[in-house]
């Protein structure tokens, strides 16, 4: 009788197996307080920076009074669906948006042109010096553009670029940000298949664009995606070499209204929006071959 008592003791409070294998599948599947505390921690944080997203989309559609009013009301008390029309017709808005696709794509094209050329030839081709120009082209991502804003504006009006979408577009051609990732990509492709091509008798040009190119297309495609947003949300360079409205960008011309003496900024809002928008649907459609582009070039 004490015997089976004290064996009885001795099993209370240990889990059954039903409840150990209830256990670890809770482990296996469900969420631990870390991974609780972990997951409110950033939906909070992704709130706060969602704050001012959702708040400049919610003001374009309120009028300039509403704007003005004190407390602020949170959603529009009338939408006001006009703002975005009379953005349109006041400010010329087709004429900057037509501006800054064509300095983006431009851009864009010469950038995976230069850097891809750029790295094949520091990643495929063994000659002196050859580290130390690509550490030398990998520091000047430590140099800030206000450093060189003069030295580079005298050399574009030296051409005769300024005011021109050529001026915006030739400088930020070449990025080292884009020449590291090209390399690091090249340098996963085998040398015996370059060297194969060339005893084929392909020619330098052609091993380049039929082999070397349809290889690096991911990391091209990162390049792409990162030389969009740059161009599209650049604002320091546009604003120096931009002289008049009709080479505005948009960054550039949403800046030129704020400095207006009655500033519209039901007007400001909507524009702000438009602009948001390209940049905002790349990065949701893009967001995973960005990642994988990122991962495959070696960065980790």
């Amino acid at each position: 009788m004490n015997s089976n008592l004290s064996t009885e003791m001795a099993t209370q409070g240990r889990p059954t197996a039903d409840q150990a294998r209830s256990w670890t599948s809770l482990n296996k599947h469900g969420w631990s307080a870390v991974d609780a505390l972990r997951v409110a921690l950033l939906t909070t944080l992704a709130l706060v920076v969602l704050i001012p997203i959702v708040w400049t989309i919610l003001g374009s559609f309120k009028t300039q009074s509403e704007l003005a009013e004190v407390p602020p009301t949170v959603l529009p008390e009338s939408w006001a669906l006009t703002n975005y029309s009379d953005a349109l017709t006041r400010f010329d808005f087709l004429t900057y948006v037509t501006n800054s696709v064509i300095v983006v794509v431009a851009a864009t094209i010469l950038t995976l042109v230069i850097n891809s050329m750029a790295a094949y030839a520091l990643s495929k081709y063994n000659f002196r010096g050859r580290n130390a120009l690509f550490l030398l082209t990998l520091a000047t991502i430590m140099i800030p553009l206000q450093v060189i804003l003069i030295p580079v504006y005298q050399v574009v009006a030296s051409f005769g670029m300024v005011n021109t979408l050529w001026g915006l577009i030739i400088p930020a051609a070449a990025t080292p940000t884009g020449v590291f990732l090209l390399r690091q990509y090249m340098l996963t492709i085998p040398d015996e298949l370059i060297e194969a091509a060339r005893v084929d008798g392909s020619g330098e040009l052609r091993t380049f664009l039929q082999i070397v190119l349809p290889l690096c297309k991911p990391a091209l495609a990162v390049v792409a995606i990162f030389s969009v947003i740059w161009r599209w949300n650049d604002f320091l360079w546009p604003l120096v070499v931009a002289q008049s409205e009709s080479v505005y960008t948009l960054p550039v011309a949403l800046a030129r209204f704020n400095a207006q003496e009655v500033v519209p900024f039901n007007l400001i809002l909507a524009m702000s929006v438009v602009s948001m928008l390209p940049v905002i649907i790349l990065f949701l459609f893009f967001q995973r071959q960005i990642a994988q582009g990122i991962a495959n070039t070696g960065i980790k």
